[in-house]
């Protein structure tokens, strides 16, 4: 990779601003190879040189994913004037490199949210002409039965005209009034599970997102939390691009 200045670099991590950066330079806070660089414009290898910023090793990604066990009540949204959105849960440091939820979960929604800066992954998992599985736990205020497994699987028309594709529909419990069951989808339209079941006659209660892609939502994760994908996750995700976009 091709030598960068340290301060667009640690900007481009999102670590700082360049005026910080600069600031940073002079007072003796980053370190690169062992060597107290005081010049922010000193250019580097990110992939060779060792860095220290304000005490603490850091390395340069090209791009980050991360997961995140959203919580309800909290837009998937990056900024918002009013409420609080996922971006509002992660340190600063994700939103100055410009990280963006891929997707969305509604409001009301929880369960697995990715969260990337690499635009084309992004648009990969997002397009609808790509149809990426996305698994979703819903409870509801109806009983459902085969005939809307039938139904899932056929496409569903809602009310106002619009038309679903074929989706998967998983009864795990099923009693007067009550059922929960796994709807898998694969495209993201507005309130489309909500919408989906109420038009058979079973309004949501709740609905979780379990899964995207190759990618489940991780258990240790409690509703707020997020973490970096593994290298083999990246790697599942980034496959499913390249077989999606082959």
């Amino acid at each position: 990779m091709a030598a960068q200045r340290i301060d667009k670099l640690l900007t481009a991590m999102g670590l700082c601003s360049r005026r910080e950066a600069a600031a940073a330079a002079k007072r003796g806070a980053i370190v690169i190879d062992g060597a107290v660089c005081r010049d922010a414009s000193q250019k580097v290898d990110p992939e060779t040189a060792r860095i220290c910023f304000c005490g603490q090793t850091v390395s340069y990604q090209t791009h980050v994913y991360l997961m995140m066990h959203k919580p309800l009540g909290v837009l998937s949204a990056t900024e918002d004037r009013e409420q609080q959105t996922v971006l509002d849960l992660l340190p600063a440091g994700y939103k100055k490199r410009g990280v963006f939820p891929i997707g969305r979960l509604d409001k009301d929604t929880s369960g697995l949210l990715l969260l990337t800066d690499d635009g084309a992954l992004g648009h990969a998992l997002t397009s609808p002409k790509h149809a990426v599985d996305k698994v979703y736990r819903a409870q509801t205020e109806g009983a459902l039965g085969d005939t809307d497994v039938q139904a899932f699987a056929q496409g569903i028309t809602l009310r106002d005209g619009t038309r679903c594709r074929p989706a998967k529909l998983e009864i795990c419990e099923a009693r007067e009034g009550y059922a929960e069951v796994l709807v898998t989808v694969h495209e993201g339209k507005y309130h489309q599970v909500r919408r989906m079941l109420a038009s058979r006659g079973a309004p949501v209660k709740t609905l979780k997102r379990l899964s995207e892609g190759p990618l489940k939502l991780d258990a240790a994760l409690q509703p707020g939390q997020w973490r970096e994908l593994t290298q083999e996750e990246i790697a599942q995700l980034l496959a499913c691009q390249a077989g999606k976009d082959g």
